[in-house]
């Protein structure tokens, strides 16, 4: 059964452009795979918990020798991982903050990025465990910092889950992005467009 991951990040529930563009995307998916499995995650607010000196312990522990409260700790690390390793495809609905990703998004990559799990250090260096998988980053932010732009060098977003999926192992990955919304009434619409030419 092919399964498609959705991530989203922003933390607006309602009006959000990222969480409007994944549920179009998940729509035109599910018609065209009717039965296929679409995994939602919201990553938004503190819905993943941030990493913290005991969770790092428990990730290095192995894990027949870790105590209950290791195995509280990393159970949800672990939930998050077996999601990316059950998708055939992931889509990460990542508005900008602050020319970067929200701290939702952030602490979900703090959880999956992990050694012996999706990634291993190799001689040639780190090897990430997902390959074989197509990812689409679903980006928007109030200015426009695309490619080509005098302000496309501040874009740390994009750029940043692009490598943290070439990472993990994700090499097939496209980039749509609805930017400059706060100037542009008709982005987020050739956003869903181009987004949905994907689907």
């Amino acid at each position: 059964m092919k399964t498609l991951l959705i991530v989203d990040a922003s933390p607006n529930d309602q009006g959000s452009n990222t969480r409007g563009l994944t549920a179009a995307y998940a729509d035109k998916w599910q018609s065209a795979n009717p039965q296929g499995r679409v995994i939602r995650r919201d990553v938004s607010g503190d819905a993943v918990q941030p990493l913290s000196q005991a969770t790092i312990g428990a990730f290095y522990t192995p894990e027949d020798q870790r105590s209950p409260e290791q195995r509280r700790l990393v159970a949800q690390s672990d939930s998050l991982v077996d999601e990316l390793f059950a998708a055939d495809e992931i889509v990460l609905g990542s508005p900008m903050h602050n020319f970067s990703v929200s701290g939702g998004m952030k602490a979900w990559i703090d959880q999956i990025c992990r050694v012996g799990r999706t990634f291993n250090y190799t001689e040639q260096g780190p090897k990430g465990a997902l390959g074989g998988r197509r990812a689409v980053i679903v980006a928007s932010s109030g200015g426009d910092y695309s490619e080509g732009t005098p302000l496309a060098d501040l874009n740390h977003n994009d750029t940043y889950l692009q490598t943290v999926l070439g990472f993990i192992g994700i090499s097939d990955v496209q980039v749509v992005s609805a930017a400059g919304v706060a100037i542009n009434d008709q982005s987020v619409e050739q956003a869903r467009e181009r987004l949905l030419a994907l689907a």
